[in-house]
């Protein structure tokens, strides 16, 4: 009898510990990674010529970040790991990469999607100027080429990646001008008996904000922004935000950060044919799956922040479980305590997890109130203007209807930095709740791919 096929997409938390999990079980799954080296965004290892400690670049989750380096390392020999590779594409139990300008299709018996997270992000009128980055993108500039973004730097926004990034800043020397958050101090209190299910992480959530307040960072809450100020040839000179009382203010920089927590790369979980569902906490659409990340599509399992954001700690949790499911239903013995234990511990995260979308909420109201010549699609140059016009024009209250005629997600990033505030922009406007604007559809290729595969796909 043939050697299962287990694919694992992603070597982030979810991905390292899927894979070791069919490893142990004496089978050698394929490892698919864009990036470089395992790790994922929030273990991203730093370049080979550089020195910096583990206490440096991951703070208060240096441990977890080399135990995690550690476990992949050991898995060298028992896994086909395939950096630097994208997943481009699913259909009829394939998956189609791509690595450089060679590509191949690879079928599965079991495949484990641990695609994790990516900004999360709400149009601000100036947000498309020069020196305007996501929190994600800050924070890949200083742990992969160890630069600011700028000589002074605004954070902006809203969650735990608003603090933990601003803190990585103001470790490697960076001058931090300002924290600009739009949640309240009320909403974190009245999230605390949700945040205490996990102890330890909130601890270190009020050693970030201690670090900040004992390096002398301002840090302003209950926020509005206004705009990013700055113009086309110099690029970004300062922030205008409005205070809970009502006053318009102003904070010069030279760069901004901004970004709202995460939001789950979905994609591919799309292409495989797994049904989604509107979650009311987040605002967002997720794919479904069961208590041990059986997806709706069958043979496809969903572990880590690419299923929902729960953090790294649960990554790990759920993808060692989502491949315990793999091997169970693939008829091989698991340990059903484990899988117990893990259930326990992924509950956990979700109740934590509630507490972070109640304490960070999503500000909706935010799109709704764009002027009409703030872009909303960068990739684009779409206007909120233009999506309005659209709508009354056409009459398209419908995601990927209002996408084709104003081609708001029909760029680089296929909406994953504009659609989530399009939707709140097209429901407000219709007057009607964000899920019965739906959702953009994914599409192959996922991203961008060089013009050689194109041809070869012809």
């Amino acid at each position: 009898m043939a050697e299962p096929r287990i694919v694992v997409v992603g070597a982030g938390p979810s991905g390292v510990r899927a894979a070791e999990a069919v490893a142990k079980a004496g089978l050698r799954p394929t490892v698919i990674d864009e990036a470089r080296r395992a790790g994922g965004q929030i273990y991203r290892r730093q370049p080979d010529n550089f020195t910096r400690s583990y206490e440096k670049l991951y703070g208060t989750e240096a441990a977890r970040a080399k135990a995690l380096h550690d476990s992949f390392d050991a898995l060298a020999g028992k896994i086909d790991y395939r950096p630097e590779t994208l997943v481009w594409n699913i259909a009829a139990a394939h998956v189609w990469t791509a690595n450089g300008n060679a590509q191949e299709t690879l079928p599965y018996d079991a495949l484990i999607l641990c695609t994790g997270a990516t900004d999360r992000l709400m149009p601000v009128k100036g947000w498309n100027m020069a020196g305007t980055y996501s929190l994600g993108g800050s924070q890949v500039a200083l742990k992969s080429q160890a630069v600011s973004i700028g000589r002074e730097v605004v954070f902006m926004g809203s969650g735990p990646l608003l603090y933990l990034v601003a803190s990585q800043y103001v470790d490697a020397g960076a001058k931090v001008v300002g924290v600009l958050d739009t949640s309240s101090k009320a909403a974190r209190i009245k999230a605390l008996p949700d945040l205490l299910a996990m102890p330890s992480v909130l601890w270190n959530g009020v050693q970030l904000t201690r670090k900040l307040s004992k390096a002398g960072v301002p840090v302003h809450h209950q926020i509005t922004p206004v705009e990013i100020i700055g113009n086309s040839e110099t690029g970004v000179s300062g922030v205008r935000y409005r205070t809970a009382s009502g006053e318009d203010k102003t904070i010069g920089c030279d760069a901004v950060a901004v970004g709202y927590h995460l939001r789950p790369e979905t994609q591919l979980a799309d292409l495989a044919r797994c049904e989604f569902a509107f979650d009311a906490h987040t605002h967002q659409w997720l794919p479904q799956r069961d208590a041990d990340g059986r997806a709706s599509a069958a043979g496809v399992y969903l572990a880590g922040d690419g299923a929902k954001i729960l953090g790294a700690r649960s990554a790990e949790a759920s993808g060692k479980l989502a491949a315990l499911a793999a091997l169970s239903d693939l008829g091989l013995p698991v340990d059903k305590g484990e899988i117990t234990a893990l259930r326990r511990d992924v509950a956990n995260y979700s109740k934590f997890a509630r507490g972070l979308s109640r304490a960070f909420p999503w500000p909706a109201a935010q799109a709704a109130a764009l002027p009409d010549e703030a872009i909303i699609c960068r990739c684009e140059a779409v206007s909120a203007g233009d999506l309005r016009a659209v709508m009354r024009e056409t009459g398209a209250i419908e995601a990927n209807r209002a996408k084709a005629f104003s081609r708001v997600g029909m760029g680089r990033c296929q909406g994953r930095y504009c659609g989530l505030a399009a939707a709140e922009l097209i429901a407000a406007e219709a007057g009607i709740p964000v899920e019965q604007v739906g959702r953009l559809r994914g599409q192959a290729p996922v991203k961008p791919l060089p013009i050689a595969i194109g041809e070869e796909e012809a």
